[in-house]
């Protein structure tokens, strides 16, 4: 992953310590009933942030858990758009908080 980024840091290259982006990889679903975008060119990547307790290394076992913080609707020049604010707890094998991110999806 490092490699792919472009950032020559050495804890990435080692394994001591992941890109701050690495969670972006970890596989989940998360439904939303109640928004169904049923046309994927209709979803819109909005915005993504991590925040660390420590870094993520190399063997972690993470656990993350995701929830709907908040969802609004707006009007747009395309018409109306649901942004739906998804806020996730990565955890480890401990249960100690690794990180938590936050991303915004646009469903139009």
């Amino acid at each position: 992953m490092a490699e792919a980024i472009g950032d020559p840091n050495p804890a990435y290259l080692d394994g001591s310590a992941a890109p701050p982006t690495f969670p972006t990889t970890f596989g989940f679903r998360l439904s939303i009933p109640s928004l169904k975008a049923t046309d994927p060119s209709r979803t819109l990547h909005g915005d993504q942030e991590f925040a660390y307790e420590r870094p993520l290394r190399a063997g972690d076992r993470i656990t993350c858990v995701a929830r709907i913080a908040d969802v609004t609707e707006k009007e747009t020049r395309l018409g109306t758009a649901s942004f739906v604010v998804v806020e996730t707890e990565g955890r480890d094998e401990a249960g100690e908080l690794v990180f938590t991110g936050r991303s915004t999806v646009i469903l139009r």
